[in-house]
C-alpha cells in the first residue's frame, strides 16, 4: 500500500511509535510518506545542524520524509502553543495536497499538537481512509493547559470532535480512553485500542555498569527511581512526601528535569528529605542501565479523568527493560500493572499510600522484585511489543483501504 503518516513529531525527536511504525511498515513492503515538523522536542528550539525550509525531503528506500516549517518558541506560554499548532497545520495542509496525493490510507498519530493539522490535511485530501491514532485527551481543566482562553481549548477540542467523526478508525492506547473517545463523537464501531510499544533497541534488560551504579545508588538502601518529565502532570511532590516520611529505610531518586522541577526540589528542602536526590536528564540510551541500578521504577499521575484513561510512554518501556514498578496512578496504568503482577501500585495523589508502598517496596526480597520484573517483561512481549503494535495497525489500514474501495461513495 502506499501509506501517509502524518505526525508533529518525528526522529530523530523522541517519537518512538510514528518512527518505529514507519520503518516497520517499509520493511514489511509497503511504500510510506512522512509528514512532519522539523524537531524542536522538547526545548522547542529546532536541534542543532537542522535548518528550516520549504523543501526538505529525505528517502531511504520505500520511506519518504517531508519536513514543514513550523512556529518554534521555546518558551512554552499558551500562546507560543499556539502559534506552534497553527503554523505546522497551515504548512501541513499546504504540502500535503501534492504530497499525499495519491495515498490508499492515511495513518495520522493523534497528539493534541496534531489536530489543526489534521483537520485541514483530511478536508484538502477529501476521502482518504483514516486510522486516527489518538495520544492524548485533554479536558479544560488538565493542568498541562495553562493560560488558555475559553475560547481556544474549545476550539481545539472541537476540532477533535470533527476528527472522531471523520476518521474511518479512531485507535486508543489504554482501554479507558474508549470512553473518553466515544464521549466525544467517535462512532462505537470504530474504535479500536492499540497499547503502545516502545523504542526495543534500546529498552530491554540490561547489567548496570559502574557509572549507573555511582549515579543511582548510596549504599544498600532500596532505590525507587523517577525518571522523566517532572511537570504538573505527574504531581511527583506526593512522592517527595512519601519518601521523606521513611527516612533511611529508602532513596527517591528523580533523574530528569520540567516545568515543576523548582517546586519539587523546593518541597525535598523544605523537609530536609536527604533521602531524595535528583539528577539531570540522561540520554535515552542511559535509561536501561540506570533502570537495572535501581529497585523499582516509579510511575506518577495526578488524579484527573484524562489521566485514568491513559498509560505513560514510559510504562512499555519500564515493563520491556523488566524493571519492578511502584505505581500512584489510577484506571489503566494501576490495572496494567496489577493485572501483569509487575509492582505494587496505589491511588494518585496519597502520599501516605504511596509511602506505605515505599515500606514495602523496600522490604520485598530481592528474588521476589527479579519475579515482577520478569512478569512485566512477560506481559510486554505478549500485549505491548513492536511487532503485536504494528500487526494490529497495518491490518486496520487494509481494512479501512478495503471497505472504502466498496463504499458506494466512492463510485
Amino acid at each position: 500500500m502506499r501509506i501517509g503518516i502524518l505526525s508533529y513529531h518525528f526522529p530523530p525527536e523522541p517519537a518512538f511509535i510514528p518512527g518505529s511504525l514507519a520503518e516497520e511498515l517499509t520493511a514489511r513492503g509497503h511504500e510510506v510518506r512522512v509528514l512532519t515538523g522539523f524537531p524542536d522536542y522538547p526545548g522547542g528550539q529546532v536541534y542543532p545542524g537542522w535548518r528550516q525550509r520549504w523543501r526538505h525531503q529525505t528517502h531511504s528506500e520505500r520511506l519518504t520524509v517531508r519536513r514543514v516549517p513550523r512556529y518554534a518558541g521555546g518558551d512554552g506560554s499558551a500562546r507560543a502553543r499556539t502559534a506552534n499548532w497553527l503554523s505546522f497545520a497551515g504548512s501541513a495542509a499546504l504540502a500535503s495536497r501534492r504530497y499525499f496525493r495519491d495515498l490508499d490510507a492515511l495513518y495520522v498519530f493523534q497528539l493534541p499538537a496534531a489536530t489543526f493539522a489534521a483537520a485541514g490535511v483530511l478536508r484538502l485530501l477529501g476521502r482518504v481512509p483514516t486510522v486516527l491514532h489518538v495520544q492524548d485527551l485533554w479536558t479544560p481543566e488538565d493542568p498541562a493547559r495553562p493560560g488558555e482562553s475559553r475560547r481556544w481549548a474549545a476550539r481545539s477540542d472541537a476540532g477533535l470532535r470533527r476528527l472522531y467523526r471523520q476518521a474511518d478508525v479512531v485507535v486508543v492506547g489504554a482501554p479507558s480512553m474508549r470512553e473518553l473517545v466515544l464521549a466525544g463523537g467517535a462512532a462505537p464501531q470504530r474504535v479500536r485500542t492499540v497499547l503502545n510499544w516502545t523504542d526495543e533497541r534500546l529498552f530491554r534488560p540490561a547489567e548496570p555498569g559502574p557509572a549507573a551504579r555511582g549515579l543511582v545508588r548510596r549504599g544498600d538502601r532500596c532505590v525507587v527511581m523517577h525518571a522523566g518529565t517532572i511537570g504538573v502532570r505527574q504531581g511527583l511532590e506526593t512522592a517527595v512526601r512519601a519518601a521523606a516520611a521513611l527516612g533511611d529505610r529508602m532513596d527517591l531518586v528523580l533523574v530528569g528535569s520540567g516545568s515543576e522541577e523548582r517546586r519539587v526540589r523546593g518541597l525535598a528542602a523544605e523537609l530536609r528529605a536527604d533521602n531524595v536526590r535528583f539528577v539531570e536528564r540522561r540520554s535515552p540510551a542511559d535509561m536501561p542501565q540506570l533502570y537495572a541500578a535501581a529497585d523499582y521504577q516509579l510511575i506518577m499521575q495526578r488524579d484527573l479523568p484524562e489521566l485514568r484513561a491513559s498509560v505513560p510512554g514510559k510504562v512499555p518501556a519500564v515493563l520491556s527493560c523488566g524493571a519492578p514498578v511502584v505505581a500512584s496512578a489510577g484506571g489503566d496504568t494501576a490495572e496494567l500493572v496489577e493485572r501483569a503482577r509487575a509492582g505494587l501500585s496505589c491511588p494518585p495523589e496519597d502520599w501516605a499510600a504511596l509511602a506505605d508502598r515505599f515500606w514495602l517496596a523496600a522490604a520485598i526480597p530481592p528474588d521476589a522484585r527479579a519475579d515482577m520484573g520478569r512478569r512485566g517483561r512477560d506481559a510486554y512481549l505478549r500485549q505491548m511489543s513492536l511487532r503485536a503494535g504494528v500487526d494490529r495497525i497495518e491490518d486496520l489500514l487494509r481494512t479501512v483501504t478495503a471497505d472504502r474501495a466498496k463504499s458506494p461513495a466512492t463510485a
